[in-house]
């Protein structure tokens, strides 16, 4: 043992919440007991993109990636004997994040806790969400407003509070280079300090305590030097930024506050096994090194590329963490990659290069007026297409995968069905039946009162006339949202009265001007693949094979149909490619309406049991249910044999990586479909097994 002091560890969080607001609170408290030092709060994607569960679009959505959080209530019981003054809650929610802090606050008071030593972290980077994950509901003047509004209001009466947790982890799941990674991340953190410094709701002798409460929230991937010099990059440009550009002198309110989770985009389902070193070695990149060491950290599970990980699973990435903070001695010793010359290349290497990418954007008129530009979105469609490409031609390897392929049985996953967690179907009707009680018995006083007081209530139309009345103006958004949460509002109400404000927004997708990343020289796997594409719409007669690819539900993970429209493109189809958060009618709809050849359905989180069956259906009944429609996601192997009974043509899901086979296995659809014969040996013979288990429209990212 050495003489200085041993630090203290980093906080320990894992990534949780399903079904149902009790079910959760149990999951909680049963983490804390374990030694979970701070909680992680998945919200499903109803509450995180502003609809109640009763609305259409949330249909198979309900309790499925996170916790259904709808109306004050639910925040009681999810935080049920759990004391929030105590707390350390990290809660991964963007569009609707002033609404969820604001059920927090008036939980907290309830329980009768200080506001003022309320800890944690509300996530509310929306800018990731137009570029990666796809929870956005606003455009991005009025959720920038937001944002800004909730840093003033936390500043103010929240000071411990975090409230934004600006986002590069979801960069990297959207296949961003570590050079865009820190220049995207650092370019939202810049438009939002800009944003709050204009609006003049914090003096200027105070924005240092503005900065002091910005964090981030990173990704740690495999290759694990490159990681580690990644975050001693990050910190010396938050210093120089926060210093050179907003004058901040003090020091301590300069410091480069992180939480980490570790890659999920790498996490396999083949030989899932290999996920655990994987976790362990993306850890080591974050923790080992002192001056660039996370605040806090969480770890996926090593069956997510699977499914909705089981508590045990959770539990084991909990165990990791603290066999390495508790057994090991890594907290005994100051930096140990100080001094290192191959380091500090590296470190001086991607300061240099992000540094000019982020004046690259500056010069754009910022990073909002980047992602409306469709400049971001290209990019990031353009380094996972490339990626992607270095996988399928084995110049990356990943084990399990496109090397050492040949495995022993693996015990852990004999029962695939059992190797992960379910949701009952149960809940969403459920859920449902409770939102339709809870608006009916909510207490409604009979004028406006209350001012603050948590329990004096405005009406509900009250409440959202005031909202909609400040929306207009621009006073903070935060008061009126509290008066919304203490008069009984729900998260469909709160956003709603905002759309009819603000409008809503549809992100570009990127996919047009993505360049071409597998070129198809005479002989490759994209030349053979073309070659079918060429000849199939010549023997339909219909000048191009059309594909639509479509994103049902709430799921706003698009990586993976983004690089199948791609790949799709480059082989010869004409894609139709409309984005995420279409219903099942529209998707119906516009292949009738594009007379297209086949239909691919990406859904990661859960969804498809409900929403793949009525597409099916809707095209049967409009007489052309002849169209083959083939599915890509996280699907279970139980689910995938069912949807296949009920008419789907093939199923993928994260096992192989093919994109070219893969577009070349639709064509075989297309020609079954159409009674032609098959173009190579039996493959889409009929009666051939096209259960694929390809990552085909949906890529290896899991939903966080």
């Amino acid at each position: 043992m050495t003489e200085r002091q041993k630090d203290r560890p980093w906080l320990m969080r894992t990534y949780a919440g399903h079904s149902t607001a009790e079910a959760s609170n149990e999951l909680y408290r049963r983490n804390l007991a374990k030694g979970q030092t701070g909680l992680s709060v998945a919200f499903d994607l109803p509450t995180q993109t502003g609809y109640d569960p009763d609305h259409i679009l949330a249909r198979g959505e309900v309790g499925r990636v996170g916790v259904p959080v709808s109306h004050l209530g639910d925040m009681r019981r999810l935080f049920q004997d759990i004391p929030l003054e105590q707390m350390n809650t990290s809660m991964t929610i963007n569009a609707t994040a002033m609404w969820l802090l604001a059920l927090y606050q008036v939980a907290a008071e309830e329980q009768g806790a200080d506001i003022t030593q309320l800890q944690g972290t509300t996530q509310n980077d929306i800018v990731k969400e137009y570029l990666s994950r796809g929870t956005h509901v606003f455009p991005p003047g009025p959720s920038l407003r937001l944002t800004t509004d909730m840093i003033a209001y936390t500043v103010n009466h929240i000071p411990k509070w975090n409230p934004i947790n600006i986002c590069s982890y979801h960069l990297q799941e959207a296949g961003a280079t570590p050079v865009q990674e820190i220049s995207y991340a650092m370019s939202t953190a810049i438009a939002v300090l800009d944003s709050v410094r204009d609006s003049g709701q914090v003096p200027p002798e105070r924005f240092g305590e503005v900065v002091a409460r910005i964090s981030f929230f990173v990704n740690a991937g495999v290759r694990f030097i490159e990681e580690m010099c990644k975050m001693r990059a990050f910190g010396r440009i938050w210093d120089k930024v926060t210093r050179e550009r907003y004058g901040i002198e003090n020091e301590k309110q300069r410091r480069f506050r992180y939480g980490v989770q570790v890659n999920s985009l790498g996490l396999t389902e083949a030989q899932p096994e290999n996920n655990v070193q994987r976790i362990v070695l993306e850890m080591l990149a974050v923790t080992l090194s002192k001056d660039a060491r996370a605040r806090a950290v969480q770890l996926p599970a090593w069956n997510e590329a699977l499914g909705l990980p089981r508590p045990w699973d959770q539990q084991w990435s909990l165990r990791i963490q603290q066999v390495l903070a508790l057994e090991s001695d890594l907290l005994e010793y100051e930096d140990i990659f100080a001094g290192s010359h191959v380091i500090e290349a590296k470190v001086e290497s991607l300061v240099a290069e992000c540094l000019a990418e982020i004046d690259r954007i500056q010069e754009m008129g910022g990073a909002m007026a980047a992602v409306e530009s469709g400049y971001l979105k290209g990019e990031l469609v353009s380094s996972h297409a490339e990626r992607r490409a270095r996988i399928e031609a084995g110049e990356d390897k990943i084990v399990g995968v496109n090397c050492f392929q040949q495995t022993e049985e693996n015990p852990l996953t004999s029962d695939l069905d059992g190797a992960i967690m379910t949701v009952d179907a149960a809940v969403e009707a459920l859920t449902v039946e409770r939102i339709g009680r809870w608006k009916a018995e909510r207490q409604e006083s009979s004028d406006r009162q209350g001012d603050g007081d948590p329990f004096v209530f405005p009406t509900v139309m009250q409440a959202l006339d005031r909202l909609k009345e400040a929306a207009t103006g621009d006073e903070n958004l935060m008061e009126a949202t509290l008066e919304c949460a203490r008069a009984g509002v729900t998260t469909g109400e709160w956003s709603n009265a905002l759309r009819e404000v603000f409008g809503e927004f549809r992100a570009p997708t990127g996919v047009s001007s993505a360049p071409v990343a597998v070129t198809a020289e005479e002989g490759t796997p994209m030349a053979l693949v073309r070659a079918k594409v060429s000849r199939t719409a010549e023997e339909l007669g219909s000048g191009r094979l059309r594909l639509l690819v479509g994103k049902p539900g709430l799921d706003g993970h698009s990586n993976g149909a983004e690089q199948i429209a791609v790949r799709a493109r480059d082989a010869g189809f004409e894609v139709v490619y409309q984005g995420i958060r279409l219903t099942p009618e529209e998707i119906s709809s516009a292949a009738l309406a594009e007379d297209v050849h086949c239909v691919g359905l990406s859904i990661l989180s859960g969804s498809h049991s409900a929403l793949v069956p009525d597409v099916l259906e809707r095209l049967r009944a409009a007489g052309a249910g002849d169209i083959p429609v083939v599915l890509g996601g996280i699907i279970p192997q139980a689910d995938a044999v069912a949807l296949k009974k009920a008419g789907v043509a093939a199923v993928f899901t994260p096992k192989d990586f093919g994109i070219t086979e893969i577009i070349g296995r639709i064509v075989d659809e297309i020609r079954k479909a159409n009674k032609l014969y098959p173009l190579d040996g039996t493959e889409g013979a009929p009666g051939a097994d096209t259960t694929a288990t390809t990552d085909a429209i949906a890529s290896t990212e899991v939903p966080a």
